[in-house]
């Protein structure tokens, strides 16, 4: 097996175009086609209510009028439940999109899903990271290794920056 082949990796590049998938959200089935003409973070994280985790939903809910007046929409990604992210969008009171992905077909999809390591330990699992989406679809950036606090931050300065 090549790395690539452990790593679920299909090689996605800034200026590909970012694979669609489905998701629920606020009771209704979506897809990321569906915000085509609107700019949008598309960020993978491993699970709910984990240190790093809360802590970059925390500062995308807190900047998220800032993402609204650019026109950009949020859609964060991990392995669990629908049931598991309506728990932590309350608990949070995050007002963008968390999207299921329990059997890590878009983190395969988006060469996310992969190799881990954990005081010494190696396991499969989501690897942080962020892709920005233009209006027509593409991938104009790849956030990788993702650092949770001061994430919001970096992703609104590189939408205002190079996205423009």
């Amino acid at each position: 097996m090549t790395n690539d082949e452990i790593l679920g990796s299909n090689g996605l590049k800034e200026g590909n175009q970012a694979p669609d998938f489905s998701f629920n959200s606020i009771n209704q089935k979506m897809k990321l086609s569906d915000f085509r003409k609107r700019k949008v973070v598309v960020y993978f994280y491993p699970r709910d209510f984990t240190t790093g985790c809360t802590t970059e939903a925390a500062e995308f809910t807190t900047d998220y009028d800032k993402f609204k007046r650019a026109g950009i929409e949020i859609i964060g990604v991990s392995p669990d439940t629908e049931e598991s992210h309506e728990k932590f969008k309350e608990k949070m009171k995050i007002p963008y999109h968390l999207a299921s992905d329990i059997n890590n077909v878009v983190t395969k999809k988006y060469g996310t899903y992969g190799l881990k390591k954990f005081m010494g330990k190696e396991y499969m699992g989501v690897n942080r990271t962020t892709f920005l989406v233009d209006e027509d679809g593409r991938i104009v950036r790849i956030f990788s290794k993702v650092k949770p606090q001061g994430h919001s931050t970096q992703v609104l300065e590189a939408f205002e920056n190079k996205v423009n």
